[in-house]
């Protein structure tokens, strides 16, 4: 068993990783922005409020993700817009889970990393 002893840098990067889950995966906040501004900002808006050009007249309205909550629990653990959860919506869409079949499906467009990478610019837009 291997033992590492808690001094404060430890503990520090564990609750980093714990808070901010797609940067303790190694997630490229650069690049997701990048992919977000292509995929994401016509409906979810530059800044993640769902008020993109796009939003107007969606209903149900794209995702707030300023206010970091989450609807789907596509691996049915109980915990809603967990990262596996916010994977399966970017990669199937949401009407797969029930939601707005206007949430497009893009795994066939992004890469497992690509969606990594929207992963975590998704949970830096939380206020």
């Amino acid at each position: 068993m291997i033992r590492i002893p808690l001094t404060p840098t430890v503990v520090l990067l564990a609750l980093g990783a714990w808070l901010v889950p797609g940067a303790a995966a190694g997630a490229d906040l650069a690049a997701g922005q990048e992919k977000y501004k292509l995929f994401c900002e016509t409906c979810h808006g530059p800044t993640g409020k769902g008020d993109g050009p796009g939003a107007a007249g969606i209903e149900p309205s794209p995702r707030d993700f300023s206010k970091g909550e989450f609807k789907f629990d596509p691996d049915g653990d109980g915990k809603t817009g967990e990262d596996e959860d916010l994977e399966a919506v970017i990669s199937k869409g949401a009407a797969e889970f029930g939601g707005s079949p206007l949430m497009t499906p893009w795994g066939g467009a992004l890469s497992d990393e690509d969606i990594e990478n929207l992963i975590a610019v998704i949970r830096s837009l939380k206020e």
